[in-house]
Order: C-alpha cells, then sequence, then structure tokens
C-alpha cells in the first residue's frame, strides 16, 4: 500500500474537522470550524459545497430522518442541506458559555457520543456526551481541556478518547446501553510527533489519528502498536474518515488556523481536504437518532 496522497479542494480551512463519510447519499462531509461552515465533498463530480452555520460547527452527522444532526457551540441542531437551515434540538452545557463542541461519533445503536472543549484551549472543561435522539447526557469520562475523538471499536465495547493537551488515546469501556466504564492508556503521543487530534476506528478495530502539528496520520492496532505513518503536506493534520464505496479512501481534513505568513508559504496547501488508500476499510455510519 503506497502512501500516495491526493489533494481533493484546496479550500484554506481555518480548522477543517469532523470528515464523515454518507453512505446513503455517497459524499463526504465536513467542517470548517472557525468560518462556522459545513462542506459536503461529492467524489463523482469532485464538486465541494458549503452552507453557513449559525455557531461555530464542530460536525454534522447523518441521521436517521434524511437530514443530520450538527454540534454547533450553542447545541445540537437538526441541519437540512436542502433548506440550509438548522434547527436547534438540544442545549448541551448552558452553563459553559465558553465551550464548543468539537468531534462526534455514532455508535451502532445510533447513539451519537462527541465531545466538549474549551474555546479558549486551557480550561479543563471538555467532556464526552452521548445523545440517544431525546437528551444529551455527559458521560463518566472524566474531563479535559481539549476532548477528541470518540471512536468506537466493532464490536461496540471500547470507546476510544483523546486527550489531546495530554497527548494521550484512552479506551474506555462502553456498556450496551451507552454507559461508560473502566479507562486505560491506549497509546501516548511524543509531543515531537505532534497531538493527538480526531480518530477514527476501521472495520478490523485499528484506529487512526491525525495528528496536531506532526504532518502525518497514524494508524495504530488495536494492541497500541504503530502501524503506518501517512504524511500529509498540511502540519496540522486534524482527523481521518474513511469511506468511499468499498470505504477504503481515507479522507482527511486539515487546519491553517495559527499559522503565520511563513509557515503559510511553505504548506500552501494548509487547510485542504487530502485522501489516500488504506487496505482496511472502514466501518460504515450508523445513521444517527434524529429525534426532536
Amino acid at each position: 500500500m503506497t502512501d500516495e496522497v491526493t489533494l481533493l479542494w484546496r479550500g484554506g480551512a481555518l480548522l477543517g474537522e469532523g470528515p464523515a463519510w454518507d453512505p446513503a447519499r455517497g459524499v463526504l462531509w465536513f467542517v470548517d470550524i472557525k468560518r462556522r461552515r459545513v462542506h459536503r465533498y461529492d467524489p463523482a463530480s469532485g464538486a465541494v459545497d458549503q452552507w453557513d452555520a449559525p455557531a461555530q460547527v464542530g460536525w454534522v452527522l447523518p441521521a436517521d430522518d434524511g437530514a443530520l444532526i450538527a454540534g454547533l457551540q450553542t447545541g445540537l441542531a437538526r441541519f437540512d442541506p436542502a433548506a440550509g437551515s438548522f434547527s436547534h434540538l438540544a442545549e448541551v452545557e448552558p452553563e459553559l458559555p465558553g465551550n464548543r463542541l468539537n468531534d462526534a461519533t455514532v455508535a451502532p445503536d445510533g447513539a451519537i457520543f462527541f465531545g466538549s472543549m474549551d474555546d479558549g484551549e486551557s480550561a479543563v472543561t471538555g467532556r464526552v456526551h452521548r445523545w440517544d435522539g431525546s437528551a444529551a447526557v455527559a458521560t463518566a469520562i472524566p474531563a479535559v481541556a481539549i476532548t477528541n475523538g470518540p471512536g468506537i471499536a466493532p464490536d461496540g465495547r471500547t470507546l476510544y478518547h483523546v486527550d489531546t493537551v495530554g497527548g494521550v488515546i484512552h479506551a474506555v469501556a462502553l456498556a450496551s446501553d451507552g454507559t461508560t466504564g473502566a479507562m486505560r492508556e491506549f497509546a501516548r503521543i511524543d509531543p515531537a510527533d505532534g497531538h493527538p487530534d480526531g480518530v477514527t476506528v476501521d472495520s478490523a478495530g485499528n484506529v487512526w489519528v491525525g495528528l496536531w502539528g506532526g504532518w502525518r496520520a497514524r494508524l495504530y492496532s488495536p494492541a497500541g502498536t504503530i502501524l503506518r505513518e501517512v504524511r500529509l503536506p498540511a502540519s496540522n493534520v486534524t482527523k481521518v474518515a474513511l469511506g468511499g464505496p468499498d470505504l477504503r479512501t481515507a479522507f482527511v481534513t486539515t487546519a491553517s488556523v495559527g499559522l503565520d505568513d511563513s509557515q503559510r508559504a511553505a504548506q500552501p496547501e494548509a487547510g485542504g481536504l487530502f485522501s489516500f488508500a488504506v487496505e482496511v476499510p472502514g466501518q460504515p455510519l450508523p445513521p444517527a437518532r434524529a429525534g426532536g
């Protein structure tokens, strides 16, 4: 398997994040958090469409009612791309207006696990929550400044949670009713290699992670052994999503925020959307419970 990387979109996102393959539509959704935009990439045409969100948007995920669920700084919302509208579903941490939502995944039962974080990236106020279609409830996972992931193993029994500032990916026991249990260190990233960002779990239970400041996406085995690294032409790699018709295309979001003029000149494709091929396919993303 070669590490040939393709630039799909030279969009210069400030904070590209949240790539999610939509198997029903055959498209990739991703966001630019800081520009408050939702993007849709269509591999068939190469087109990238965009919508403005009413607040910072950490992710959008396809839902079981044909719409999408969006994680906004102001809470969860139902996003209708045909109308370009956002309808409020639930508040999340209204007592912490300095927090925003950052990353998410869908469990096999359709529940969304998502994280919050301090928008100033310093206060330890970020929690992992679960949306079951009717309420968003914080899990028992301890608070950190910046949550990333989560990702869920194919058997649904392990949730991978990232403490970006701490440089650690944790493996958390996940019960069938969605409650979280014992937590252990899965992988610790040397700061010289970057900071762990979003994670995605493939169909064999291997864990992909984007390394912020590390110029690469890294693949870990279920035992925590490094299996592969793919270098990107952008230093701030945020997340990998596995998609395409056979789920063997890695789509990678990156960011340009925080780069100075010389850094931007050195990495003109920073903030772009990239792809490369993988040998082990991803897991089909279940439709999320829309609720509301």
